[in-house]
């Protein structure tokens, strides 16, 4: 409720030319709508250019902007249009004799895609903050940093067994709140295969 409201209060403030406002929704969703552009152009420096275009882009046009959903959905979705806009042009460039309404639907179904990745990819590390931090820790060891459970345990200096059991309750946390946002196939994917 907390995240609503101040987003609520972040739109009023730029709706007024605040550049607070502004500032604080730049340091809010920069860095994570660049990851979703980044997923999509696999450029850095044009995954970037887009987001700043994007938000500099809310800021000038603040006073004919309606927001439908939420100030989140509309950066994302804004972001999103930038992107596929851009490979459209790409593409045109690249070949004129290319069938343009293929290209945008499996252009479309991608970014759609790179979407749900990002915002799957939040939500499981919302959760983790949400762990104990001795498990947090353990688990954070051993999905992102590629440590072994023999080595954690060696560091940490905990039983083998210990950092077993830590890691099984996190995944047990995670699958819990998960329920119903993936099938369990495609937990498991992402969870050994994008560190």
């Amino acid at each position: 409720m907390q995240h609503q409201v101040n987003d609520i209060e972040l739109i009023k403030g730029i709706e007024r030319g605040d550049e607070a406002a502004f500032q604080e929704l730049f340091l809010k969703y920069y860095a994570q709508l660049v990851v979703f552009a980044r997923k999509v152009v696999v450029d850095d420096d044009l995954a970037r250019e887009l987001v700043q275009d994007v938000i500099v882009n809310f800021y000038e046009k603040r006073g004919e902007i309606k927001i439908h959903s939420s100030l989140k959905a509309h950066l994302y979705q804004s972001v999103r249009n930038r992107c596929l806009n851009q490979i459209k042009h790409s593409q045109i460039r690249r070949d004129h004799h290319a069938n343009i309404y293929l290209s945008q639907k499996n252009t479309e179904a991608y970014v759609d895609d790179k979407l749900e990745e990002t915002e799957l990819e939040q939500k499981i590390f919302s959760i983790i903050q949400t762990l104990p931090a001795q498990c947090k820790k353990i688990f954070e060891m051993s999905r992102f940093e590629g440590v072994t459970n023999q080595e954690i345990a060696d560091k940490l200096e905990l039983s083998k067994r210990t950092v077993e059991t830590q890691i099984s309750k996190a995944l047990k946390v995670l699958r819990t709140n998960l329920a119903g946002y993936l099938d369990v196939w495609a937990f498991i994917l992402w969870l050994f295969f994008n560190n």
